[in-house]
């Protein structure tokens, strides 16, 4: 059965360059269609405007390269990648700042593209469960200093 819903990103430029970034990085990730339209549209001649159809993690992507006003990416919309430990974290963070990208806060990143990323531990998510509710807040508080997310760092400050 397909997707139901499937994120759809909208590039100037660069779709197909950044749906192969993106697939080079993730296990179970792939490109499986690119293709021009066929007609004229607002976007774009006929034959200009290119759709990429991808798969990271096996969640399916679609992104075109369009010309028009389709605005920058911004914090409102991020993709979260669930890392179970600080190898995961530290290649994760690397791999998506390479060619340009920014570090933002709080394991939050904006790619070369725009695109922002939300590098979380799944340890992070854990503390913030955690029926001790001051231990939660000494982890939320160490992460609101952090730029790429420690988890030692983390797991100190929860415990105190």
């Amino acid at each position: 059965m397909a997707q139901k819903i499937t994120p759809f990103l909208w590039y100037t430029k660069e779709a197909e360059e950044a749906a192969q970034f993106y697939t080079s990085l993730f296990p179970d990730s792939r490109i499986t269609r690119v293709v021009t339209l066929p007609s004229d549209s607002p976007s774009g001649p006929a034959g200009s405007v290119k759709v990429v159809d991808f798969e990271l993690f096996g969640q399916a992507f679609t992104a075109m390269t369009a010309a028009g006003r389709p605005g920058e990416f911004n914090e409102a919309i991020s993709f979260t990648v669930n890392c179970k430990d600080q190898g995961e974290v530290d290649r994760y963070w690397e791999a998506l700042l390479q060619g340009g990208g920014e570090p933002q806060a709080c394991g939050w990143l904006k790619d070369r593209y725009g695109v922002r990323w939300q590098i979380t531990p799944t340890a992070l998510i854990d503390m913030y469960a955690s029926p001790d509710q001051a231990a939660a807040k000494r982890a939320a508080d160490a992460m609101m200093k952090m730029v790429k997310l420690d988890i030692a760092a983390l797991q100190a400050a929860f415990k105190g």
